[in-house]
């Protein structure tokens, strides 16, 4: 029998003479807390971390810099914590160097460049990927474009020949099918960005901050109708203008030194010719001549209100004073906007505010969801005169001590990746000719004080603003690209004479992974701590895990759990809401609480200096949450006003009518894994219910520790005994899930979801699997990586590199504990939703029929997740969880280092069985959410069953 919610009365066990509850403390005796009426209790005293001088001393990356003749810097930064190098190149190039009709160029070459390179057989991404690359990925913006990956230190020539290649060898490869492709591609990127609700409101601020012809004022994805326009030659000379060496910044992080690094950049870049100097387009910081305000509509569940100006950017000594009043404003969760608006007077659902700063300027903004139903120009009035307040009176020190605090700790934890170190060296060398200068930065940061921040926030902020509001109803007009012209000659351009280069280099020998040792102990009242050391930075981690999850939810309290998490972290017996937010700003301390559909944890990352408080902020976190009933109203509000914006979602919309449809809505995994209930629900919830949700789930006899940190297991087993070793499950019987034997047959059908003026459709499809979470997946996962994971997947490269129809498309064998689901995720252009679907179907039958795992597949596959174990498990987060998935899957504690043996032994026969075992494509339940006037007559073509649903 599943748990029901345990009543009161069930707890009465626990209660003290007197009636109330006892709640114990880790830094005093235990209190009595009063459930019923839960009055407002002394606040606990202030926990205090290490000042932030010692944070910011912690803060360092030593590098060596050297220049080639053809002008190409290169920074070595050397860390051997692990047998891997980050490989970072920035270029000096982004939108704002866009010239009239050209925008979206700088965005378009860095899918260009991932599409191979003249003497690479093959892209630039089925390369890596076979290299055993992590992080592998691209950014444009508007000052720079950047390239990065993580690879096993064997790899490290390999990568460094094929940066080169498309640095000094790439328009041989660049023809006019590479340009179609990939401007499909990008303009399906833009489709998805801007069906997202409020998608469409970044072009009108730009547009109303700077004028005609200013380098800021268009965006980095640029315009349907330029993206059109680009003709090859004129894209070609793009890159000959762009990307010489001269214009880049190359960054070599990890397990390497100096001289090998200038001997492999010599080899692999040295020949490579200077380009034309690209001077970074100059942009002043211009001002409105009077306020402007716009009132834009789009089909969104609250009204936006925001505000924004241009400020200088982050060279200029104001950025640091404006990004630390900003953070105050409504960047901290203490901040004053959610004081005032939505702790205070809870008219606003969320609020934010930050200062973004660039190369050559910079914006600050703030904005406010409004309640549904609420007066937004109400709420309007009222952030302006929080904003007038801070402009007139300054913020107190404490403020500043509390944003600096977490800006350094921040910067701590960024330094345990190389790639982080990377970016952070290229970043300082790119726009300020220094890689130091992020220490530039933090000693700003360290040293503001409140006449500064007031100062500068008078000097821009009492300038001219735009005033932003985004309202529900009908959305604005849309632009799409231009039909392509049937049967268009392809433009002649010029042909490009090839450059034959040295053979690429091979990938050497690639050791197995040496995952950390893992320790066990145990507390006094019987918790398990599962522990892993790691050294690289001073930074602990530790996760309170409980057998809960949202799979917890009984089918008339859906959201109960979550519910019960976002109380806990707004206000325990001795810290209200705000106390706890500012204790974690003070420590420099993040603690979270979430959930999975199959455990539910308290987590905490805390720069080690600052565990000990840090560990007490946690238990108080997780043994005496306070569910006052003014929080509970008030996060009801806020979950009902997050329902309503779930249904302006697509992704949203689609995950929450999946679950049922494949599982059946008796199953504790069919409903929606977001975990956030429905409206009906969260109106009946009552305190009493959360308090017996906690009872049921949050408690010692339910949970393990789970900790990974620089210092080692015989110092930290004290401290975690001081902060829950004396923790004592209440009477109240512990909760219990039960699945039921099978799941519902399902067959092909077609769920189609009405969102009107979507530009774009969100394919979102799958079956339950006949596996489990504890089964051994190896063979399962790797033909799926060849299937449907994989960049290079069948369904990927079919819709995205070969028909250009969407930005990216995955299948995904789901993480559950129970009996798992296959999901495919795609976002597709909505003229092609009936095709796409189609086209998926096929390609999952053929491959699981005639046309499995071929050797080429097969190899890359193998090499790939081989290679890049040791990129996987290189920061403590991410051996965090590996414990824990360990753990929940009942793993052995060497898991990880029998992967790779395990792979190297798979074959394509063991792929293909794995695969066709389990995947039935005929057994799809196929949800798409989309505008059902352009996309109801594609689907009742393919002649399955299709039933229309309102966006509700």
């Amino acid at each position: 029998m599943r748990r029901r919610l345990v009543s009161l009365a069930a707890i009465l066990a626990v209660v003290a003479p007197g009636g109330s509850v006892w709640a114990v403390s880790p830094e005093a005796a235990p209190v009595p807390v009063a459930v019923a009426s839960a009055p407002a209790l002394p606040q606990a005293a202030p926990l205090q971390g290490a000042p932030v001088a010692d944070l910011v001393a912690r803060v360092d990356i030593p590098w060596s810099r050297f220049q080639l003749d053809n002008g190409l810097t290169v920074i070595v930064h050397e860390d051997r914590k692990a047998p891997v190098v980050a490989v970072s190149i920035w270029y000096n190039v982004g939108s704002k160097d866009e010239p009239a009709g050209s925008t979206g160029f700088a965005h378009l070459f860095e899918h260009l460049m991932f599409g191979g390179s003249e003497n690479s057989p093959q892209s630039h991404i089925q390369a890596m990927s076979a290299a055993g690359a992590t992080g592998l990925n691209g950014t444009t913006w508007f000052d720079r474009t950047n390239y990065f990956q993580t690879v096993p230190t064997p790899a490290l020539e390999q990568t460094l020949f094929l940066e080169s290649d498309r640095m000094g060898y790439l328009l041989g490869q660049v023809g006019q099918d590479v340009l179609d492709l990939q401007r499909g591609v990008v303009q399906n990127e833009k489709r998805q960005r801007d069906n997202q609700p409020y998608g469409l409101a970044s072009y009108a601020q730009q547009e109303a901050l700077f004028p005609e012809g200013h380098p800021y004022r268009h965006s980095t994805i640029g315009s349907m109708a330029d993206l059109d326009a680009a003709s090859l030659e004129t894209v070609r000379d793009w890159f000959r203008d762009n990307y010489g060496p001269n214009n880049a910044v190359l960054v070599l992080s990890g397990d390497i030194d100096e001289a090998t690094a200038r001997t492999l950049t010599q080899r692999y870049f040295g020949t490579i010719p200077r380009g034309p100097v690209n001077v970074p387009a100059g942009a002043d910081i211009p001002t409105l001549a009077a306020p402007v305000e716009q009132v834009l509509r789009d089909r969104v569940a609250s009204t936006r209100i925001s505000r924004a100006w241009v400020v200088p950017g982050m060279l200029d000594p104001d950025a640091v004073p404006l990004s630390v009043g900003a953070s105050i404003l409504g960047g901290l969760a203490s901040s004053r906007l959610d004081n005032a608006l939505v702790r205070g007077d809870q008219t606003a659902a969320s609020v934010s505010a930050g200062a973004q700063g660039f190369h050559r300027l910079g914006f600050f903004s703030y904005s406010a969801n409004v309640k549904p139903g609420g007066d937004a120009a109400a709420v309007a009035a009222r952030m302006d005169a929080i904003l007038a307040d801070l402009i007139a009176n300054g913020p107190t020190q404490d403020e500043i001590d509390r944003v600096v605090t977490q800006y350094a700790a921040r910067r701590i934890q960024g330094l345990e990746q190389v790639n982080g170190k990377a970016s952070a060296l290229a970043e300082g060398q790119l726009y300020a000719g220094d890689p130091d200068f992020y220490k530039t930065e933090l000693r700003a940061y360290a040293a503001v004080t409140p006449t500064q921040v007031q100062a500068a926030m008078q000097r821009w902020l009492s300038r001219p603003v735009y005033r932003q509001i985004v309202e529900p109803g009908e959305r604005e007009a849309y632009v799409e690209a231009a039909a392509a012209p049937s049967g268009a000659t392809p433009v002649e351009a010029t042909v490009i004479q090839r450059v034959a280069r040295d053979p690429m280099p091979a990938i050497g020998d690639v050791s197995n992974i040496d995952f950390p040792d893992v320790q066990r102990t145990t507390l006094s009242n019987g918790i398990e701590v599962v522990y892993a050391r790691s050294t690289t930075v001073p930074v602990t981690r530790v996760a309170v895990e409980f057998d809960a999850g949202y799979a917890a939810d009984e089918s008339n309290t859906l959201g109960v759990h979550s519910m019960m998490l976002t109380l806990m972290e707004e206000g325990t017996t001795t810290r209200d809401s705000n106390a706890l937010a500012e204790a974690r700003e003070r420590l420099g301390a993040s603690v979270n609480l979430g959930a999975s559909m199959d455990r539910t944890a308290a987590s905490l990352t805390a720069v080690t200096t600052n565990l000990d408080p840090s560990l007490v902020l946690l238990s108080d976190v997780v043994r005496n949450p306070a569910f006052a009933p003014a929080e509970v109203e008030r996060l009801r509000a806020q979950r009902l006003a997050g329902l309503a914006n779930e249904k302006t979602q697509p992704g949203a919309l689609a995950a929450r009518a999946l679950p049922p449809l494949i599982y059946g809505e008796a199953s504790p995994y069919g409903r929606p894994f977001a975990g956030t209930g429905t409206e009906e629900s969260i109106r009946a919830l009552t305190r009493e219910d959360l308090i017996a949700e906690h009872a049921a789930w949050v408690r010692p006899d339910n949970a393990r520790i789970f900790v990974v940190s620089d210092l080692p297991l015989a110092e930290l087993a004290p401290r975690l005994e001081r902060a829950f070793g004396d923790w004592r499950a209440p009477a109240a019987p512990r909760g219990t899930k039960a699945f039921p034997a099978d799941v519902p047959a399902t067959s092909a059908r077609i769920v189609l979801i009405d969102r009107p003026q979507s530009p774009q459709s969100l394919i979102y499809g799958g079956a339950v699997l006949p596996l489990s979470g504890t089964d051994d997946l190896l063979s399962l996962q790797a033909a799926n990586s060849v299937l449907g994971t994989d960049f290079l997947s069948r369904i990927n490269a079919d819709l995205r590199e070969t028909r250009g129809w969407s930005y990216g498309v995955r299948g995904t064998v789901s993480s559950l504990q129970h009996r798992l689901p296959y999901i495919v995720n795609a976002p597709v252009q909505a003229n092609r939703t009936g095709e796409s679907i189609a086209a998926l179907i096929a390609q999952y039958e053929r491959f699981l029929t005639e046309d499995g795992v071929t050797a080429e597949e097969l190899e890359r596959t193998i090499n790939g997740d081989t290679r890049g174990l040791a990129g996987s498990y290189e920061t403590s987060a991410q051996i965090l969880g590996a414990l824990r998935s360990n753990a929940l899957y009942g793993r052995p504690d060497d898991y990880q280092e029998t992967l790779a043996s395990r792979t190297r032994a798979l074959t394509a026969a063991d792929m293909d069985a794995a695969a066709r075992a389990v995947i039935d494509p005929s057994r799809f339940v196929w949800v798409v959410v989309g505008d059902a006037a352009v996309v109801q007559p594609q689907l009742e073509a393919l002649g399955l069953p299709v039933e229309v649903r309102p966006a509700q």
